[in-house]
């Protein structure tokens, strides 16, 4: 069938590892749009840090960001929320108490306190940087469990892959997991992975999905461009799906066709595959 629906990741994919939008992609999706096909990005970012890469591509589209927590239009209309309920959150707290130093708590709003967590003590490297550049919505709250007043939209651990090992590890087989959805995130190079709780069954492919139903668009019309181990449901659920050739190894593995990697311009690549 005609693909209708192009979903694709932001980092890792259709930025290049500089963290910008190469000309190609960019012209790539204009061509889609321009032919029919809708797009949407869907990514593990924030609504409001997603909406730079977004306004660059200089057409009306919507985004599920949050990995499937929120979709929401450029123009700030909400579709859907799937928020982490506050007992659920309070588990998590509780269950991965030693490793509250890594921990972030984001909310869905843009004032002080869409971004809660204790210390930016033991954080460092590309997360730290990402927080001091958002030091105005943060707001630090000692025990964190202070915070949680409403529903968030995630409860966030990040870190060297060796502690947040530790902390999966800890995870597993815990009662938690039966209230919360665990998403990795990994970035080998930088020695960063990020581990999401969201609500059960939140993803990027069950937002995915339910914006696809709500389109009227069938799996088979859906194309999803994807790198991480958080798009993994969002592939899953697409009739066309496509790793990027920087995923790692294990990701390869999956049955998905291959694209060339975000420094090669590989979302251009497939878009013009899938359109012609």
């Amino acid at each position: 069938m005609k693909p209708r629906l192009l979903a694709i990741d932001i980092d890792g994919t259709l930025l290049n590892s500089s963290y910008q939008l190469p000309a190609s992609n960019l012209r790539a999706l204009q061509r889609a749009h321009e032919s029919g096909v809708e797009v949407i990005l869907a990514t593990g970012r924030r609504h409001a840090f997603a909406l730079s890469v977004a306004q660059q591509l200089g057409f009306n589209l919507w985004l599920i960001s949050s990995n499937g927590a929120i979709t929401r239009s450029l123009a700030g209309e909400t579709f859907h929320r799937d928020l982490l309920p506050v007992a659920a959150a309070r588990a998590v707290c509780a269950r991965l108490d030693n490793f509250r130093d890594h921990m972030v708590i984001t909310f869905d709003n843009e004032k002080k306190g869409a971004l809660v967590l204790e210390s930016l003590d033991v954080l460092s490297g590309s997360i730290r940087r990402w927080l001091e550049t958002n030091m105005q919505y943060i707001n630090f709250v000692r025990p964190i469990e202070g915070a949680l007043t409403e529903d968030p939209v995630q409860a966030m651990f990040c870190g060297a892959i060796a502690r947040m090992q530790q902390a999966e590890a800890h995870l597993a087989g815990s009662a938690v997991l039966d209230q919360v959805t665990l998403l990795k995130t990994e970035y080998v190079a930088r020695d960063l992975c990020i581990l999401d709780l969201l609500n059960k069954d939140c993803s990027k492919g069950h937002a995915l999905r339910r914006w696809a139903e709500h389109r009227g668009f069938h799996s088979s019309e859906v194309v999803a461009i994807g790198d991480n181990h958080n798009d993994q449901e969002m592939l899953n659920f697409a009739g066309l799906p496509f790793i990027m050739g920087n995923a790692c190894d294990e990701l390869k593995q999956n049955g998905w066709a291959l694209a060339p990697s975000n420094d090669e311009c590989g979302v251009a690549a497939i878009v013009e595959q899938v359109l012609a």
